[in-house]
């Protein structure tokens, strides 16, 4: 074998793997002391990028969450306030209930209405006030909102809460206003389909928000078109209703008949122009005073449509449901016969002796919406007759908001009571909305707190150290350290037996 002494190489050699292991237990020694299996770049720079982007996703969903409690804080506010606006406007109704009866003078509606303004004013401060962190929350100023609740960009929840101050609740409406006429020579099918088209043509359409209604076959009648408004399920969803109502108050006192020949009275209701609901036959001579046609009608077997009642020896006439109320007088008496003895709008109409002469008033038609909707029509609301809509066609419906509600009547009253109905609806339609969202935003809640405990021990598993592992590492470490030191007072001592050869 070889003998130096200008170099000891077992001593360099076992130097160098002596530092190596230091190195490598110095490294286990800073993974046990830290926890961390990544302390810098160089333990492993794959890791430590993966790793990073893990923990920002993980305060990135801890941060969503924290967004979402404040969505759901608003949220709850805003519906709080919404339930105190709720019973306000149920006291409202009730009031608006109560000055719809005619028992009440026009003090006591007068009173009234001073409560309902004082609700209104109420119900006005109670929205303005409502906010979170300075941002007003049933204004209308709260819309399209972004609740970040994701880690990353675009991950954003649009949150939207619809006003509810006075000037904002309420009903959009569009009012047929009804139409009456009378002519002194014409059966009653005969007016209906012959000089006045109160029969929907073929090409006549009615649409409301673009949704087409449909028309009775016969004469113009608002209760079928409420009826079919109400039945559609489409204009169920937009929150859109019907109300029909009619009631005729004769235009003159009603005066005694008796007839000369054959005198015929005939009453229809709805859209037929064929079959009357009450026929009253006045043989020759016999009478026909106020109190007997009211009798007459009220107890006809066919008649489940049209009450009667004399009020200021007047003839007044309702139908249940707002069908249109049609007439046909054959007169057989010594004089002409006034229709406005009958019919509301027929005065002015006479109708000669042996002759035939009718008349129709159609009811009037209130169309309600949550929110605003269009109205397109044709052939159905002409001047003079048929529904004789407030709103030209192609137009949109109107707010009735709060502030203008009037109570001072008993038309107003009911109109009250509808307005009302409806901004019930909104507010509980806006209640329901932030109900959603609360659940829309604790789920999310819920699925990041989730995501984000895993995503943490993900990046626990790539950063943190496994200490049973590193320890074992460890003692190997330290173990080849002193293996190494020991070898290397061996290793110093070989160039000693070079003197053994010198003596």
């Amino acid at each position: 074998m070889a003998l130096r002494v200008a170099y000891n190489f077992q001593a360099d050699f076992t130097h160098v793997n002596l530092k190596k292991t230091e190195s490598q237990m110095n490294t286990s020694l800073e993974r046990l002391s830290t926890g961390l299996r990544i302390n810098s770049a160089k333990d492993d720079a794959a890791g430590l990028y993966i790793a990073d982007q893990l923990g920002l996703v993980a305060k990135a969903l801890d941060q969503g969450s924290r967004n979402a409690n404040d969505g759901i804080s608003a949220a709850q506010i805003a519906e709080s306030t919404l339930s105190q606006i709720y019973d306000k406007l149920t006291s409202m109704y009730t009031k608006a209930s109560q000055a719809a009866t005619d028992t009440n003078d026009l003090n006591s509606r007068t009173a009234i209405q001073r409560d309902i303004e004082a609700i209104t004013d109420a119900i006005d401060r109670m929205a303005k006030a409502s906010e979170f962190n300075g941002q007003k929350l049933l204004t209308g100023d709260f819309t399209n909102k972004k609740i970040q609740y994701g880690p990353r960009a675009d991950q954003s929840l649009d949150v939207s809460v619809g006003g509810a101050t006075a000037k904002q609740l309420g009903a959009y409406l569009t009012q047929g206003q009804g139409s009456q006429t009378a002519i002194g020579d014409k059966t009653y099918a005969s007016l209906v389909t012959g000089n006045f088209s109160f029969v929907p043509a073929s090409g006549d359409y009615l649409y409301i928000a673009g949704i087409a209604v449909s028309q009775p076959s016969g004469a113009t009648d608002a209760a079928s078109v409420a009826d079919s408004i109400n039945n559609n399920a489409d204009l169920q969803k937009l929150g859109i209703s019907a109300l029909s109502k009619n009631s005729s108050t004769a235009d003159t006192k009603f005066q005694a008949i008796t007839a000369t020949n054959t005198t015929t009275i005939k009453f229809y209701a709805g859209s037929s122009t064929s079959t009357p609901v009450v026929t009253i036959t006045l043989a020759t001579g016999e009478s026909l005073t106020l109190d007997g046609l009211v009798k007459a009608i009220n107890e006809s077997t066919d008649n489940t449509v049209i009450t009667a009642k004399a009020v200021d020896e007047k003839l007044v006439l309702e139908t249940q449901n707002g069908e249109t109320i049609g007439l046909e007088v054959t007169n057989n008496t010594a004089g002409d016969l006034d229709l406005g003895m009958f019919l509301e709008g027929a005065g002015g109409t006479t109708v000669a002796g042996g002759a035939t002469g009718s008349a129709i008033d159609v009811g009037t038609l209130d169309i309600l919406g949550v929110d605003q909707y269009s109205i397109t029509y044709s052939g159905i609301s002409a001047a003079g007759e048929g529904f004789n809509f407030n709103i030209a066609t192609g137009g949109n419906s109107e707010l009735k908001n709060l502030t203008s509600l009037d109570v001072t009547s008993y038309d107003s009253a009911e109109l009250a009571m509808k307005i009302i109905d409806v901004a019930i609806k909104k507010v509980d339609k806006e209640r329901s909305k932030l109900g959603s969202i609360q659940q829309n935003l604790q789920a999310i809640i819920d699925n990041n707190d989730f995501a984000a405990t895993q995503t943490r021990e993900a990046e626990s598993r790539i950063r943190n150290v496994d200490f049973a592992k590193e320890m074992a590492e460890f003692t190997r470490q330290q173990t080849l350290y002193q293996s190494g030191m020991a070898m290397m007072a061996q290793a110093n001592q070989l160039p000693q037996q070079v003197l053994q050869l010198l003596r």
